[in-house]
Order: structure tokens, then sequence, then C-alpha cells
């Protein structure tokens, strides 16, 4: 007996394209009118609980209507985001992007490739953009590079390389264990994401040396050479010293000329996290401050901070491309390059970092350098400096207002002088200045703990901003902490 079978073949390209293509270009307007309208839309506010309900419920079984879909996004989500779009948002470090941007991320999720490697266009144009990259920091043209998703993941790859290129000795094969603990130094101010290395490349916080700081925020070299020289004395390995090119607190340069020196002399990794503070490099004026920078064995940055391109994108150069291969590459037969067809190619990124499977990310960048160019993208960096210094000047001449640290770059950090209160109360006042700031939808800056001084941070990576826009915030700071008093 035959028995016939129904064999359903189903895809998930739309069922009628110009439905689609109209709500894709619907889309469109909607986002650009978006962003458009920024100044006129608060800089924050609360995810409200009503639109948590709507985007939840149980999970789809079935299919839906994509108009419907997008409606809920429009109502839901969309005026909800973090800030980081509007002009008066200066909290912790976070990027822009551009319409630009948001365009790229279009035609990149289209093509959709893997960047692992391979002889296709996306590959071709990550090279390229790494070579861009090297260009502006004064890298070798045969040093290596990798396109990560942010500085956190630029200092382990560095770190990577540098514990496995200064172990002595096999580390991928042999492990860690019965060996010389190895050793890690920066400043105080490190990131923490450089904590979380140090801890997942097993050498552990213990060993992860925090070198005290001078007044400018800036790594005590001397309090660094000691340590190195105590170390040594104790049987310890040193491997890598950590420069600062624009701490996340303040934005203070590390000596990174010294330092490099130093990382010569006792035969160390110099790392340099440069997660937004190195693009200060393509700056005449601030040259002699970063010199030594392009001395690192590796660095890290970010684009999607002081570049201003959508999240994600931060990269890594590593001056020894046989250090960076050594310590990531592996080739299972399946992956074998084959030197012909889709597979061959020359850009095979997925033996220098951890990610086989690798989305587009250079497509925003690569059409930032083409549409803006550098000379354009330095003028806004530069921008964003003078608006700190603008800033600090607004901070000096108000009667209540105190700075708690330097301001070398672009990132000032303030707090309101309270009458009659001790550091304590002082401390708390400020903790609810700015959380009331925050919740008024004015202006977002961030805090950090400076000497013991609560203090608001403003960080400005922003080419939105303008110089009213900081007045309108020491205005609201003023107002909204008179408030504050009246009320204690």
């Amino acid at each position: 007996m035959n028995t016939e079978h129904q064999i359903t073949q189903e895809s998930l390209d739309p069922r009628d394209w110009d439905e689609l293509r109209a709500l894709g270009h619907q889309m469109i307007d909607d986002m650009f009118a978006h962003m458009q309208s920024l100044r006129e839309q608060p800089a924050w506010q609360p995810y409200p609980e009503t639109a948590r309900e709507q985007i939840g419920g149980a999970l789809p079984q079935d299919e839906g209507d994509v108009l419907a879909t997008y409606e809920n996004f429009k109502e839901n989500i969309l005026p909800y985001p973090n800030g980081n779009l509007h002009p008066r948002f200066w909290g912790w470090v976070q990027g822009t992007g551009t319409p630009l941007g948001a365009l790229s991320e279009l035609l990149a999720a289209t093509m959709n490739p893997n960047v692992g490697g391979g002889n296709h266009g996306a590959a071709y144009v990550e090279a390229q953009v790494l070579d861009w990259l090297k260009e502006i920091f004064d890298f070798p043209r045969a040093a290596s590079g990798l396109l990560v998703s942010g500085g956190s993941m630029a200092n382990f790859v560095g770190l990577a390389v540098a514990r496995n290129a200064k172990a002595g000795y096999d580390i991928r094969h042999e492990g860690l264990w019965n060996r010389k603990p190895f050793v890690v130094y920066g400043s105080a101010e490190m990131h923490s994401s450089l904590l979380k290395s140090v801890e997942l490349l097993g050498i552990g916080n213990k060993f992860f040396r925090r070198i005290a700081v001078n007044d400018a925020y800036e790594i005590d070299l001397d309090a660094l050479r000691e340590a190195i020289v105590e170390d040594i004395a104790n049987g310890l390995q040193p491997i890598c010293l950590i420069g600062n090119a624009g701490t996340v607190n303040t934005g203070a340069f590390d000596n990174l000329d010294a330092m490099a020196n130093l990382a010569l002399e006792f035969n160390l990794w110099f790392h340099v996290d440069g997660a937004f503070g190195a693009w200060a490099y393509t700056l005449p004026e601030f040259r002699a401050q970063l010199r030594g920078m392009e001395r690192a064995d590796s660095l890290a940055f970010d684009l999607h901070k002081w570049f201003y391109v959508p999240y994600e994108a931060g990269a890594t150069l590593v001056r020894s491309d046989a250090a960076h291969l050594q310590t990531f590459t592996t080739t299972p037969p399946y992956l074998k390059q084959t030197g012909r067809g889709p597979h061959g190619g020359q850009n095979w990124f997925t033996d220098y970092g951890v990610q086989l499977s690798r989305g587009f990310r250079a497509l925003k960048i690569w059409t930032a350098f083409k549409t803006f160019g550098m000379k354009k993208l330095a003028r806004l960096f530069s921008q964003n400096i003078a608006q700190a210094q603008y800033l600090a000047q607004l901070v000096e001449r108000a009667p209540h207002l105190e700075l708690t640290a330097p301001h070398p770059l672009n990132i000032v950090c303030f707090r309101y002088l309270a009458p009659n209160m001790t550091e304590e109360q002082l401390n708390a006042f400020n903790q609810e200045l700015l959380a009331r700031i925050q919740e008024s939808g004015i202006a977002v800056p961030s805090s950090t703990n400076l000497r013991g001084k609560f203090s608001l941070r403003v960080a400005i990576t922003n080419h939105r901003s303008r110089r009213e826009d900081f007045d309108l915030l020491i205005e609201a700071v003023e107002r909204i902490a008179g408030n504050l008093l009246e009320e204690s």
C-alpha cells in the first residue's frame, strides 16, 4: 500500500515582501524621528510596570502579527532606553551611536556573515579596519589585531597573550599548576575588567598588584619599581605591567613611556588599557601625555565609546602577531583552511581570540571612517574635551560646588558643598542629589568615590552635547540641591 506523505516546506521569509518592505521603511522613518527629537525627550525615565507587563506574558507558541509586535516595541521599549543617545547623557563612559551606525548595523545584519574568517567581503573589511587602527596608533603594519565586544574582552585578549608569552613554558599544554605564581601590576585606578581578566586567566586576585597613585591619580612609578623588585626577591614571576591611557574615574594618564622602560628593563609585557582615552592620541596636544602608548605590546580600546559607533565594538592590537596567534589558534579538521573557495582567504580571526562565531562589527567602523573621516572625528574628541574644561569652569565659579579631582581629559568630578555637614552627611546628600537629577530626566551624570568623597561624575563621550547642556546641568544641580536643603 502506498502512503503519501505531506511534506511541509516553510521558511522565515515574509509571505508578503511588499508588506514587510513598507514596515521596514516605516521603522527607519520612526527611528530617525526618535533620534531627531532626542532633545525633547527625557534623558532617562524609569521603566514602568505596565510596560513590563506588555512585553511579557506566556511564551508565544503561535504566529503573531508583525505590525502588532512593532507597535509593542514603540510603546513599551523604545521610550525607555538607558539614555545614552540623549545630548545630556554623561553617565559612566557610554557612547551615543549615530544614525549612520544604525543603518550600518542593518546592512551588517542583512548580510549576516560569520566573520571568523574566510574569503568574503566582511573578513576583508575587518582586516582593513584593523590596518587603519594600527596606522592611527603607530603600531607596526605587521602587528595583529582583533575586533571584540568591548574593552573588557579587549583587555582579556591582551592579558591572555601577555600570560602565555611571558610564562617561560608551554602554558597551553602544561597549564598553570606547580609553577611560580605570575604577578600583574597596574595602578589602583585600573578598570574592574582587568581584575576579571586576571582572575579568569588563573593568575588570581592575590597576585594582582594595585599600585598607589599620586595626587593626579597617575601610578606611582617608584612604588611600582619597589613592588617588582620585592616580588622577584620573594620568588614570584612578574609578567605584565598595565598602563592607563585615561582612567575610568578621572581620565588620568599614567606615565606610559616610563612604564614601557620599566617593562623593557624587567622583561615584562606592557599592556595599555586605553578603553576610551586612547583616542586622545589623535590630537597633537595630547601626544606628549600619551608618549609610550605606541610602545605597548598590546593596546585595548573601544570604538562604541569615544568613536561614537553603536555597541558592540572594541579592539585589541598586539605587537607580536606570532605571540597573539600562539595564544589562541586551534584548527580541528572541520575548520582546516582549504586555500580555495569560501573557506580560503588570509583573515582567520578565530585564531586570534575566543570566539568562533563573530558578527560583522567592522562595517559600522568602516562606514564611519569612510563617511566622517578621521579629521572630523578628532574634532569631535577635541569638542568633548573643551566641553569638560567649560564644565570645570562652571563648577569652579559656582559658590557651593567643588571639583574633587583634576580634569585632564573629558571627565569632570565634583560635588555640592552643603553647609554645616560632616563628610558622611555630604556623601549622603550628594548621593541623593545625583539620584534626583537622574530621575528628573534633565541629565544623566554617574558617580564615583574619590578619596572618600562621593562625587558626581560627568564623562563626555557624546557628539550631541552642546555647551548650553552643561549650563542646564549646573542650574539643575543648584536648584535640586536647594530643594533638598529646604527639606532638611
